[in-house]
């Protein structure tokens, strides 16, 4: 019974919503009272310092890592034996990434991995449930003549090909830089092979696919931030009572879900990187005979 009367209520919303919308304003023939939301796929510029470009999605990126250094200073600020909230938060935040990181890639590396790793994870998720917040579509400037913001002060740094972009680039290195560690000058046996035309081949297929992981990491994750971005912005024009809400829930997981894919494929190319190739195998066999 309260399930009821709590559900009426919601579902009224939910269709008063569609009904004050674009939909009932073109249905029953009144003006909309939401104007339609424009997306802007290239940041906008909020100020230059020199000639240096600030743009609404790189104050995102600074606002992101402000919060999250306020967040970790306060939370372990003082540490106690029994944890309060943040500082337990953030310890189970902690543990769960080391030991999924650990479970991958082992102690040893996982030691190492875990500060670069962590921090990727961190800052995209963070960073994309920052943009859930109301300030993030509603402050901003107004073009001369418009009654509407044209100009917003933040906008998510993922839907910015400038961030994705320079994470992958981050994890390009970060992969190749541990393969060549652990492997030095053997790693490059992977990328060139003259026993025959045929591994020749593959190993410039190899040395194209490992460049190949910066185009995929960067439109992942700017493709699905974007998409997340146009969808919250079109359901709050067409259902602008509860129903966005649902899609709020969604873009919460979804911001989850590609900071620990991002992380997790890091990951995987990482421990493929500090594996033992075939040329190595090869070389422990022959060490193992003699």
């Amino acid at each position: 019974m309260k399930s009821r009367l709590i559900l009426l209520p919601v579902l009224a919303l939910a269709l008063l919503g569609v009904v004050l919308g674009p939909i009932g304003a073109k249905l029953l023939g009144f003006e909309r009272l939401i104007d339609a939301p424009a997306v802007h796929l290239a940041p906008q510029k909020i100020f230059a310092i020199g000639g240096f470009t600030v743009t609404n999605t790189l104050l995102s990126a600074w606002l992101t890592c402000i919060v999250i250094l306020l967040l970790f200073g306060l939370g372990s600020r003082r540490m106690a034996m029994v944890p309060g909230r943040l500082q337990g938060f953030l310890e189970v935040l902690v543990e769960a990434l080391y030991g999924f990181i650990r479970g991958m890639a082992g102690e040893r590396y996982a030691r190492r991995w875990f500060p670069l790793l962590a921090t990727i994870f961190v800052f995209v998720a963070f960073n994309a449930w920052m943009a859930l917040l109301p300030i993030y579509p509603t402050v901003g400037f107004k073009a001369e003549g418009a009654d509407h913001v044209t100009t917003h002060l933040l906008r998510s740094a993922g839907t910015d090909i400038n961030m994705p972009l320079a994470l992958a680039l981050i994890a390009f290195v970060f992969i190749e830089v541990w393969g060549f560690r652990v492997h030095r000058f053997g790693y490059l046996r992977e990328f060139f092979r003259f026993g025959n035309p045929v591994q020749t081949f593959i190993g410039l297929l190899e040395l194209i696919s490992h460049f190949i992981r910066i185009i995929s990491f960067t439109f992942r994750l700017f493709g699905n931030m974007l998409a997340g971005e146009i969808v919250l912005f079109m359901m709050t024009f067409l259902t602008f009572f509860v129903t966005p809400i649902i899609f709020y829930g969604l873009e919460i997981l979804v911001g989850g879900v590609q900071a620990l894919v991002f992380m997790g494929l890091t990951l995987v190319f990482a421990v493929l990187a500090v594996a033992p190739h075939e040329g190595h195998r090869e070389e422990h066999a022959e060490a193992g005979q003699h």
